[in-house]
């Protein structure tokens, strides 16, 4: 499981780059990069929520240090380095996201693996896929300017990380049949994206 953790982010990476159109795949060093320093000083930080029990601030703390925060970060940063001009040549944001989370991958391997949890091994790694090719997929359809699709990705953009924070919470809390009602959601996310991306090219 230590070993999925470790490289079930770069393979997936690979994979994704492998069918993402040629203009999409700019801005890896600055990820690579800008994902390393976030590792390292998350792994020196710690949590900043402390969870207790599996109520609320167990959510809350799956919501900003493991599941879905990890994976806004790098969405924000991509956008300030797009309005500041530095990806001219239009770097995609799931190929940014993907690769400033491959660093995070590795540590949360090591950090995670004494433990030798399926959530925090398995799991987590699936759903920062997810998120990362969603949240990318859905700031895409943003740009279309048909009000309709605006508001349903502006919607399902939000949704998303909350939902990815719901499933972690539910398996982590023993609530199986909430959680594999929820899974398949968010995992078909990935699969969409990447039928988009082949039908693009």
């Amino acid at each position: 499981m230590s070993f999925f953790c470790f490289l079930w982010t770069l393979l997936f990476c690979l994979f994704y780059r492998s069918t993402a159109p040629g203009d999409e795949s700019s801005g890896g060093a600055w990820a690579l990069l800008l994902g390393s320093v976030a590792a390292v000083s998350r792994f020196f930080l710690g949590s900043f929520i402390t969870p207790g029990g599996f109520g609320f601030s167990r959510w809350l703390s799956g919501f900003v240090d493991i599941v879905s925060v990890p994976v806004l970060l790098p969405f924000a940063v991509y956008f300030l380095f797009a309005a500041a001009g530095v990806f001219r040549g239009g770097a995609g944001i799931a190929n940014f996201i993907l690769l400033w989370l491959v660093p995070a991958g590795a540590m949360r391997a090591v950090g995670w693996s004494a433990g030798r949890n399926p959530i925090l091994l398995v799991l987590v790694p699936l759903l920062w896929t997810s998120l990362a090719c969603g949240v990318s997929l859905f700031a895409g359809f943003l740009l279309r300017g048909r009000v309709v699709l605006v508001i349903f990705s502006a919607l399902a953009a939000l949704a998303l990380p909350l939902l990815a924070a719901t499933v972690y919470w539910a398996f982590f809390s023993q609530r199986v049949l909430l959680g594999a009602a929820l899974l398949p959601v968010i995992l078909a996310v990935p699969l969409v994206s990447v039928v988009r991306n082949v039908l693009r090219n």
